[in-house]
């Protein structure tokens, strides 16, 4: 058997460009020093809203397909070269928000058995033996049906591969401490006038926000990673546009872009609010 790095970190995300956004820094970062960082993509995003008017033509398996391309190309922004889609390619399809049509089709990732999906999740962990496993809370971060999805596999196959020899020593959801989001959201409506943006979002509008005591440990990506996150973000062009320190989506609302990413530990222990690394404490053996 190969040996593995001391340090594995597992992320599992239900959209290209979901993980650029949200931990961004935290895998430039912990790649750059040597850690092996595994991405597992759930779906192609096959339903996202195109933001440049040249690409609006693409849809459904097309746009599916490109969106993979930008998912390559934010990896090599951020040093990743292990990223994999749940089942291979096209295996789920998205969703789209919830309360739409498209969550009723059979072949999207909200219909998907979870023991089934969380199986093919399985078969990763096993091969990688990831310390750390980071994905949403039960909630998604704000309710799409893909998040909350990805946050039940995730956690079912974490206790399928726990039954089978490799039990995760941790496993973190994704975070925004109210405090640092509303400071952020003060600065934006300042800085506002300057952007190419429509309008500002509102706090509500950023997943995870939970008060700051919910934090067990904050990754400070801006020494080595911020270009890098930002880089990834631009590289998902049809779902996202940076103007730096600020991006937006297709509802052409402003946002903060966070090079200190933020989380709260769900399961396992040695995590304590105010801590830097999410292997703190954790043998290089495990």
């Amino acid at each position: 058997m190969t040996e593995l790095p001391a340090r594995r970190l597992l992320l599992v995300h239900a959209h290209p460009d979901d993980e650029s956004i949200n931990n961004g820094a935290t895998m430039a970062g912990y790649a750059a020093e040597g850690a092996h960082v595994t991405l597992v993509t759930c779906t192609l995003g096959e339903l996202g809203e195109v933001i440049p008017p040249e690409l609006r033509h693409l849809t459904g398996a097309a746009l599916g397909e490109y969106r993979l391309g930008e998912l390559t190309a934010a990896m090599r922004e951020l040093g990743v070269a292990d990223f994999r889609l749940l089942g291979g390619a096209g295996r789920y399809r998205d969703s789209g928000m919830m309360g739409l049509p498209d969550n009723d089709d059979p072949g999207c990732f909200w219909q998907a058995d979870v023991d089934e999906a969380a199986r093919h999740l399985v078969e990763v962990i096993l091969e990688v033996r990831p310390q750390v496993l980071v994905t949403y809370d039960d909630n998604g971060g704000y309710g799409h049906p893909d998040h909350i999805q990805a946050h039940r596999v995730a956690l079912r196959a974490v206790e399928l591969a726990a039954a089978e020899g490799w039990d995760i020593p941790r496993v973190y959801v994704n975070r925004a401490p109210r405090t640092v989001v509303e400071d952020a959201f003060a600065r934006l409506a300042a800085d506002l006038p300057g952007l190419p943006f429509a309008k500002s979002a509102a706090v509500r509008d950023v997943p995870g926000v939970v008060d700051d005591a919910l934090i067990t440990t904050r990754i400070d990506g801006t020494a080595h990673a911020s270009a890098a996150k930002a880089a990834a973000m631009r590289a998902h062009a049809t779902q996202i546009e940076v103007a730096e320190p600020y991006f937006a989506l297709s509802n052409e609302l402003a946002q903060p872009l966070f090079t200190t990413e933020y989380y709260e530990l769900v399961r396992g222990e040695g995590a304590e609010p105010g801590g830097s690394d999410l292997f703190a404490g954790l043998g290089e053996g495990s």
